[in-house]
């Protein structure tokens, strides 16, 4: 008799599982920006963690000193890599971003003796 529970249980436990991860599989996902460098995004390149498959995504310029804003990302997998272009012409690369495990990304002044910088992502 207490067999039958968790052989009846098992299986409906899997099948909602499943499902579960397949209605999110194709959702679309969104980061939110916000500004703590000195100058200000004006262009953001979205890709794939680790695939350097950069794709332009279309902003509007994220000012400096603590403007925010909300970006597409993409609809699989959690974790991308985010090329932004400053206003000085300096960029930053924020590798492995994950999505799923936050909603915003605080974007850090860069250092002043390198024109672009590697940022671990969160």
């Amino acid at each position: 008799m207490n067999l039958i529970r968790p052989v009846l249980i098992c299986p409906l436990l899997a099948v909602s599982l499943c499902a579960a991860a397949h209605a999110h599989a194709g959702e679309a996902r969104y980061l939110g920006l916000l500004n703590r460098a000195h100058d200000s995004v004006v262009a953001l390149e979205v890709a794939p963690a680790g695939s350097d498959a950069f794709v332009a995504r279309p902003i509007e310029v994220l000012a400096g000193g603590g403007g925010s804003s909300m970006v597409r990302l993409g609809e699989q997998g959690c974790r991308f890599d985010l090329r932004m272009t400053f206003g000085n012409g300096r960029r930053a690369v924020y590798h492995a971003v994950d999505v799923c495990r936050g909603d915003t990304l605080a974007i850090h002044p860069l250092p002043r003796s390198r024109p672009q910088a590697a940022v671990a992502g969160r």
